[in-house]
């Protein structure tokens, strides 16, 4: 089968999604199928791939590691000039919010393929977290879908009935009476990617509900992202040692922008006064406002700020820590870090009610959103660690969050579509 994705932002570089969509490719090939991702150009040195097709693009950060492409006419043609020599292909996976999004879909309606796309983004809470104005932003990104998605038909989509409840359609998309105005929300958004696409799929049963309760699909497969099978035995290996002797080790791991919080997990860390070690990995622009909070407050706990690492290296501090801390709350689709870490027996503190309910066990869950609520959870988990008695996470998740097993699912949901067209 060859499997062409399509992303916002190239594989190589900083997200979760990429980490993802990396891991999805690599077990595709090594499952013996063949894969294409396009996405935007990177605007800084990287490792290149054959399987990777570059489209033109602008960067849109200052560190140059984000970039767009902009969809219509002019990309359609290079990317179906490029995609000439690739021919044939079976299945379309968009894996954007944006304008991968848009420049996938488009592309699978010119040839006639069939879409499986997977929801990596709470739009919604995103540019509310993101943006000045998210009403306008997202009136004006529903705008701009209407007016470059191409209409729905031949796809199966899911649309809300005039009483509220959700039909599948097939066909042209029914517009709206004239009475009626446009929504113009996040769901509103996601509806019109979902309509043009023949599976929807969710990396978590927490955002599928959701997904599915606003209508955006019926049916919405929850299919994990995975930790890659490989470098998960490699970590357990490692840890087969057991705990390193010291205080207790936490780690904060993600971007460093406001809907991950690191600023009140850190506020946190001085407030709670544990007796710690504490080290935040990764980058992003409050990383300094973070090292000022730090200078400036004197926490009891030390606070070391190791940057981005490579994959491999960051599975080695999850598995080598006693704690994760997972603090963004109703931002997150899955919460990847958690659900690593937890296959390394790592258990985590977690903020988001959701993301701890479906982890399970080993969690301490914080009881709501403030800075001392988060610190008494930081003082829970401290003491169980200092007194040798740790929460434990659920052993089967190792198992149940391997790539290999979340590929194979994957290539399920393919056939099915694939399947559907015929």
């Amino acid at each position: 089968m060859h499997v062409v994705m399509f992303a916002d932002q190239h594989l190589e570089s900083l997200g979760g999604a990429q980490v993802s969509m990396r891991l999805q490719k690599r077990f595709l090939e090594r499952a013996g199928h063949v894969v294409t991702v396009v996405a935007p150009r990177l605007h800084r040195p990287a490792d290149h791939d054959a399987a990777y097709l570059d489209l033109p693009s602008i960067a849109i950060t200052p560190d140059r590691e984000y970039a767009l492409t902009w969809p219509g006419a002019r990309t359609d043609r290079f990317l179906d000039a490029e995609m000439g020599a690739r021919l044939p292909v079976d299945v379309v996976h968009v894996q954007a919010d944006f304008w991968g999004a848009f420049i996938g879909h488009r592309y699978a309606a010119r040839h006639g393929l069939p879409v499986v796309h997977t929801m990596h983004n709470r739009v919604d809470v995103g540019i509310e977290a993101t943006a000045p104005f998210p009403g306008l932003v997202l009136r004006a990104l529903n705008a701009w879908a209407r007016r470059v998605l191409p209409d729905a038909v031949g796809s199966r989509a899911s649309a809300p009935t005039s009483d509220g409840s959700v039909a599948s359609v097939r066909g042209r998309r029914a517009a709206p009476s004239p009475a009626t105005p446009r929504p113009a929300d996040g769901w509103a958004f996601l509806r019109q990617l979902a309509r043009l696409s023949r599976a929807v799929t969710a990396p978590s049963g927490h955002f599928a509900r959701r997904l599915e309760t606003h209508g955006v699909a019926d049916a919405v497969d929850v299919i994990w992202n995975g930790i890659d099978d490989d470098v998960l035995d490699a970590a357990l290996s490692a840890e087969a040692g057991g705990r390193r002797p010291g205080r207790p080790r936490f780690i904060w791991l993600g971007r460093m922008s406001p809907e991950k919080r690191l600023l009140p997990f850190l506020e946190a860390v001085v407030a709670s006064g544990i007796d710690a070690e504490v080290e935040i990995v990764g980058g992003g622009a409050q990383l300094r406002a973070a090292r000022r909070l730090i200078e400036r407050s004197s926490p009891v706990a030390s606070v070391i700020f190791s940057g981005r690492l490579p994959y491999a290296e960051t599975l080695r501090r999850l598995g080598d820590a006693d704690v994760v801390v997972q603090t963004s709350i109703g931002f997150e689709t899955q919460g990847m870090t958690v659900f690593e870490a937890a296959s390394l027996g790592t258990p985590a503190v977690v903020s988001d009610p959701d993301i701890a309910a479906e982890l399970g066990s080993g969690v301490w869950a914080v009881r709501d959103a403030t800075v001392p609520a988060l610190a008494e959870a930081l003082r829970r988990a401290a003491d169980d660690v200092a007194a040798g008695s740790p929460i434990v996470p659920d052993p089967s998740i190792a198992e149940r969050f391997r790539q290999s097993s979340r590929t194979a699912a994957m290539v399920d949901v393919y056939a099915r579509a694939v399947a559907a067209g015929r």
